[in-house]
């Protein structure tokens, strides 16, 4: 009598076992997808804000021209907004102290792209819910440019 109120059972219990696996295994995977998407979307927004910027008129075209096309490379990933832009010299990471770029043959500078990105399903309120994705990309002018003063 016992095999007869035991019958189905365990497929109830593989279930119940197969979703509190399964739907924290996707949770993380979908996690995963979304901070690669904004590295690879940064990543694409500085070297795309690099060359605009070096294929500009002036310096100041050139920073136009470098917020636009960074942009552009963050919407094509589906990101949204107004990207942080900073230039620091050469060779320095990202979080060294900012410098002025200008559009001079010869000159080297690094362009760093940096955003946000958040967690799917985290409310914002809760610290700790994003993580902070940067793209460096190095700019060299070219050394036999004309560029207009």
């Amino acid at each position: 009598m016992t095999a007869d109120r035991d019958g189905g059972n365990a497929i109830i219990e593989f279930v119940f076992a197969a979703v509190i696996v399964l739907v924290p295994l996707v949770y993380f995977v979908v996690a995963i997808a979304q901070i690669q998407r904004g590295e690879l979307a940064v990543s694409d927004a500085a070297r795309e804000a690099g060359r605009a910027f070096a294929t500009g008129e002036s310096t100041s075209d050139g920073l136009n021209r470098a917020l636009v096309a960074a942009r552009l490379a963050l919407a094509d990933q589906g990101i949204a907004g107004r990207p942080a832009l900073a230039f620091v010299a050469a060779g320095a990471g990202c979080r060294a102290a900012p410098v002025t770029p200008e559009l001079i043959p010869g000159a080297e500078f690094t362009i760093c792209v940096t955003r946000t990105v958040r967690f799917p399903g985290i409310p914002s309120v809760l610290a700790g819910g994003a993580v902070r994705t940067v793209g460096e990309y190095v700019v060299h002018v070219d050394d036999y440019r004309t560029v207009k003063p």
